[in-house]
Formats: C-alpha cells, sequence, structure tokens
C-alpha cells in the first residue's frame, strides 16, 4: 500500500472511531436525561407526601387552636407528635438532597 492509501485507511479508522465514541456520548446522554426524569419523578412524590404530612399538622394546630380546656393537653401531644413526624421527614428529605 502507498502512504497516501496508508493515511486514508488511518484517516477512515480514526473517523469510525470518532463516531462510534459519540455514539457512546450520545447514550450516556439519553440515560443521564432518563435518570434526571426519574429522579424528578422521585423528588416530586416525596414533596408531595411531605406537603400532606404538613397539612396534617396544620389541621391539628386549627384543632389546637380551637380546642377548650377539656381537649387542650390531648390535641397538643397528637399536635406535637404530628409536628415530630414532619419535622423528622424534611429533615431527612434535605439531608438526601445534599448528599
Amino acid at each position: 500500500m502507498s502512504d497516501e492509501a496508508n493515511r486514508e485507511a488511518y484517516r477512515k479508522k480514526a473517523e469510525a472511531q470518532v463516531e462510534e465514541q459519540k455514539a457512546k456520548l450520545d447514550q450516556a446522554r439519553a440515560r443521564a436525561k432518563k435518570h434526571a426524569a426519574e429522579g424528578q419523578i422521585e423528588a416530586d412524590s416525596h414533596l408531595q407526601a411531605l406537603e400532606k404530612e404538613l397539612e396534617g399538622a396544620k389541621k391539628r394546630l386549627k384543632q389546637l387552636a380551637d380546642a377548650g380546656e377539656e381537649t387542650w393537653d390531648e390535641l397538643k401531644e397528637g399536635f406535637e407528635k404530628q409536628w415530630s413526624k414532619v419535622s423528622s421527614s424534611v429533615k431527612g428529605y434535605l439531608s438526601k438532597l445534599s448528599d
């Protein structure tokens, strides 16, 4: 083979390798987008659950505000349990995000 033929063969081989790597990067990009979308779905799900817990705490707080002396202690205890759960859940979720 002539030098020119060798250079042409080498160039074609190198181009094929570049195209192969580009295809792999495109595949990796598609996977990354999929994982990002799945992560967003998971985040939305967690946030909705946390918002639901917070709404429960708000309801208990309203009950507490409307409570008479005879039910105050019981409702206060219920609110404190709910609030502890909400606080712990939010803290855990935020900790997970910072990892």
